[in-house]
């Protein structure tokens, strides 16, 4: 049977013999790829290396705190060599990566576990602050070895005040004298500025200051500053970072106050630290009487009120009435919005200060008291032009009204001014003055007359 070919059928029981030649070769242009994948040629033997920025490097302090530990112990406890092996090693170790271990060391001697205890498997050193003499000198010196490290390798910075601030954590587990030397250190190091005093703010971790601990290391801390400065610097250093109003919760809550504080390093030989705070926390009352003042007011409160409370604050806070005049004036000065006309301020402010000289009047009871109202009022007109006209009237007003009396006036008008606008309010209470002298030789006339 053939096929439409003209080759022979094949029968469905027949074997197939499969034929044994080579097929032929490929046609130009044909390819073979719609069969099969073409393998890509390959390289036996050859190993591809990994760029060194795409390697992640292993942390690994113990071999740099080797390298450290072993420079150290040659230099011995001559500390300019140690500045200057520091100073040296810092070109061929990874002081921005190992910071924390390096501060560890030079501080403890080691690399310090979580607490502040030295690891017992870990090289250690003496040459180190821990292990050093307990005197101001020796941490002063030790000051200088960070000082020029910090300064070499500017950013060790950051890492050196995270690492304070993990040192005063581990206070407790700390020695009393390893204690004593931190703190000395610490109040050296904030003095000539290569810490700032926000470090402090690790004092105030609770079971520091529940069992003692922070009030105590406080004491070294500021005995070291101040000696390096003054209470001055350090208050203004406090301030920076506004912990000039935070002293006192070195105590627990029911130790913070001013007596106590005062009590406390009074008699750890720090009275100028003890006065500072007792004067800020008087300042710190000040502006709280002066908001409550203004307050008041503005509610219309009865003065009979205001007078009481301001009163009761006076005796709480300790605060003398000369100050406190000088609050009620600015006070009733804030309570309303002036006229900005030159012609119709002193009217008004003739109307609204004579609605309050009762209020002034109960705080003008000394002399010194009225002198420093004049004063206020003196730089009050000054300061704001509008009211350089208005000077004499409102002097005037609190003299009907008994807020002011003649001997102050006097006095002031004599030697007791300042010199903010001195010739023109001089000038404009040249006839009050002379009209005060006259009526006064009046009366002394009148009282010998009838003696």
């Amino acid at each position: 049977m053939y096929g439409v070919t003209g080759a022979p059928a094949r029968s469905a029981s027949a074997p197939v013999v499969r034929s044994l030649r080579r097929p032929p070769p490929p046609v130009t242009g044909v390819s073979f790829m719609n069969n099969q994948k073409q393998q890509k040629p390959t390289l036996s033997g050859q190993r591809f290396k990994t760029r060194k920025r795409d390697e992640k490097e292993r942390f690994d302090p113990t071999q740099f705190q080797d390298c450290i530990i072993q420079g150290l112990t040659e230099t011995g406890t001559d500390l300019e060599a140690v500045a200057k092996f520091l100073d040296a090693s810092g070109a061929k170790l990874d002081y921005r990566r190992y910071a924390e271990t390096l501060f560890d060391i030079l501080v403890a001697g080691g690399m310090l576990a979580p607490g502040g205890t030295l690891a017992d498997d870990m090289m250690r050193t003496d040459v180190c602050v821990f292990a050093a003499q307990e005197d101001l000198e020796t941490m002063q010196a030790f000051a200088q070895v960070f000082n020029k490290l910090i300064r070499r390798y500017k950013y060790l910075e950051k890492g050196f005040e995270d690492e304070v601030k993990k040192l005063l954590l581990f206070l407790k587990g700390f020695s009393e004298s390893e204690r004593n030397k931190l703190a000395m250190l610490t109040g050296v190091l904030l003095a000539n500025g290569t810490l700032n005093a926000s470090i402090l703010n690790s004092l105030y971790n609770e079971n520091l200051v529940k069992e003692g601990v922070s009030a105590a290391f406080a004491v070294k801390l500021f005995k070291s500053w101040i000696n390096e400065k003054d209470i001055n610097a350090v208050a203004a250093s406090l301030r920076k970072v506004s912990m000039d109003n935070r002293l006192m919760e070195l105590f627990p809550a029911n130790k913070q106050s001013v007596e106590h504080f005062t009590k406390y390093f009074t008699e750890a030989g720090l009275k100028e630290l003890s006065e500072y705070v007792r004067n800020q926390q008087t300042i710190g009352a000040r502006k709280e009487l002066q908001k409550e003042l203004q307050e008041q007011m503005s509610r219309g409160d009865p003065f009979k009120d205001i007078i009481l409370y301001v009163k009761e604050e006076m005796k709480k806070n300790n605060i003398p009435e000369p100050v406190v005049i000088g609050i009620v004036w600015s006070s009733v000065m804030s309570t309303v919005e002036w006229n900005k006309k030159e012609e119709l301020v002193a009217e008004q402010a003739i109307k609204h200060l004579k609605q309050y000289s009762p209020l002034l009047a109960a705080f003008t009871t000394q002399g010194q008291s009225e002198l420093t109202l004049l004063l206020k009022i003196q730089e009050y007109c000054y300061d704001n032009i509008h009211f350089m006209k208005a000077f004499q009237k409102i002097v005037v007003l609190f003299y009907k009204a008994e807020v002011l009396s003649e001997e102050p006036i006097l006095k002031w008008y004599k030697d007791a001014h300042v010199a903010k606008g001195k010739s023109v309010f001089l000038e404009q209470m040249k006839k009050f003055v002379e009209w005060l002298k006259n009526a006064e030789e009046e009366s002394e006339s009148e009282a010998e007359e009838g003696d």
